[in-house]
């Protein structure tokens, strides 16, 4: 049963491709959590995370490029690249997020709420003004009720726990079915360390860095510099790997944090032994919320994993795979369980690849579709069929000319996203 949500309407079942459960987040040291009922938009749910990030942590940032971005990323952007200036500063950070509105296309108000949220939450956790980060996801357009959230401050500070991640991931939800968690624990040189993190998305998701939010918290000691350096890295080949439906949002933010309480030296170069394992730590991380964020697609029955092979070059395969992935056409097609494999070639042919129609190979799964330019002799039907009624879909396209790869996460468009969106702010 899906209840009703704080507007009075039945909530919306949770996606059949969520996982079985939240993960039991560890604590990270240095890095506590509260959320609260602000009613920034509705009454009766989460609505507001605070994130409390000890003095000495490194930070590291990716945001969207939208040209129309909000005024919370353009607030992050600005203090982030203050930071990395200075090589760190001395006291804490915060994160402060919302749900409910973007406060994206406001003007000058929305620049005028981020400061009084900003200002506010300094004083209430003693931070430095330029350590408080926000961020806010929702409706784009209507001004934000800042005034709520900075009553919000104090009941905020006093909830703060070091276990109280979970509640933060389900304040920043919005269309989401499902909080977002992950985790890792590494070994670097006899020390534990701990990755964690929680995200938020479901539509507008074509991350180019989507009202998609992601926080990350570690124990380890890495230096900014390199912090800043290897999330851009791992977003590159998680986050701006997945798309929902080809849209771009205005908020797009994934902040990272490094408290550095974990017993080490910090990793400091890029030759450092230990450097290998985090950074592997670190893109599981980022690729499992990612998977999570298209698992939980609005209206999503499938996911769908594009494999792209011997492209001219790595670039050509992102193309290819992103053509696919984005073709309502294919998408629909997906929704239908339809094993039209006609719509792939379409997608390859209008991407701007290079591409050799007598070299072109398509598979589902294991079972090879067409070669040579045709459809394979092996290929039957009803095996194409019965393949794509599965919840979990791999697409193999081979361009046979080159050794180019990409990995493309997507899911299939069903009526229940034009029902989602059509609705989004009544």
């Amino acid at each position: 049963m899906s209840g009703q949500d704080a507007g009075g309407k039945p909530k919306p079942p949770v996606s059949p491709l969520a996982p079985a459960r939240f993960p039991a987040l560890p604590v990270v040291d240095g890095v506590r959590f509260a959320a609260a009922e602000a009613g920034v938009r509705y009454a009766g749910r989460l609505d507001v995370m605070l994130a409390e990030v000890a003095r000495g942590a490194s930070l590291a940032g990716v945001f969207t490029r939208s040209a129309t971005r909000s005024g919370p990323v353009l607030w992050c952007e600005e203090k982030l690249a203050l930071l990395q200036e200075r090589g760190g500063a001395d006291g804490g950070f915060a994160f402060l997020v919302n749900s409910g509105n973007a406060n994206a296309f406001t003007g000058s108000n929305g620049r005028a709420a981020v400061e009084a949220t900003v200002e506010a939450t300094a004083t209430t956790l003693g931070v430095p003004r330029d350590h408080v980060f926000v961020a806010s996801t929702g409706v784009i357009g209507e001004p934000l009720k800042a005034d709520r959230i900075v009553a919000a401050l104090g009941a905020l500070r006093d909830g703060l726990a070091a276990d109280g991640a979970e509640r933060a991931a389900r304040a920043i939800m919005t269309t989401d079915t499902f909080p977002k968690g992950a985790v890792a624990r590494i070994d670097l040189d006899g020390v534990p360390v701990t990755l964690t993190g929680f995200a938020k998305g479901s539509g507008m998701i074509a991350p180019d860095m989507a009202t998609m939010l992601v926080f990350l918290f570690t124990d380890a000691a890495v230096t900014p510099g390199l912090l800043q350096s290897m999330v851009g890295e791992a977003c590159d080949a998680t986050f701006n790997c997945i798309t929902v439906d080809g849209d771009t949002s205005t908020s797009d933010t994934l902040l990272m944090a490094a408290t550095g309480k974990a017993p080490m030296l910090p990793i400091a170069t890029a030759d450092d032994r230990r450097l290998p394992a985090f950074r592997a730590a670190l893109v599981a991380v980022m690729r499992d919320l990612a998977q999570q964020v298209v698992r939980d697609g609005e209206g999503a029955t499938k996911l769908v994993e594009v494999r792209v092979t011997g492209a001219e070059t790595p670039a050509d395969a992102r193309k290819v795979g992103l053509a696919i992935a984005n073709s309502p056409l294919v998408k629909t097609a997906i929704a239908g369980e339809d094993p039209n494999w006609g719509r792939i070639v379409m997608a390859v042919g209008k991407s701007g690849a290079a591409a050799d129609r007598d070299r072109l190979s398509i598979s589902f799964g294991d079972i090879l579709v067409a070669e040579k330019g045709w459809v394979a002799p092996s290929y039957a039907e009803a095996a194409g069929a019965a393949y794509m009624k599965r919840q979990e879909l791999v697409i193999g396209v081979d361009l046979g000319i080159g050794t180019g790869a990409a990995t493309i996460w997507t899911c299939d468009l069903t009526k229940r996203y034009i029902e989602i969106n059509a609705d989004y702010r009544s």
